[in-house]
């Protein structure tokens, strides 16, 4: 499966983060639904992961905790 790259500005910098769509598809979704940019939801990604861990790792865990959080 392909990732897909987006660059964001966090803090001042530019970064990219590529990811699977269907990581997008939640992000685009929490986006919309919390009426927030989409740099500004990465960058609170960004400020509660661990240094250690990488930007996108963090991103994938938060999506699966968003999907565990909506189950019934």
């Amino acid at each position: 499966m392909a990732l897909h790259k987006r660059s964001v500005s966090l803090h001042g910098h530019r970064t990219s983060v590529a990811l699977e769509p269907e990581f997008w598809e939640v992000i685009d979704g929490a986006v919309v639904s919390e009426k927030r940019s989409l740099a500004s939801m990465i960058a609170e990604i960004d400020d509660t992961r661990d240094p250690d861990d990488p930007l996108s790792s963090a991103i994938r865990v938060w999506v699966l905790k968003r999907a565990q959080s909506s189950r019934p």
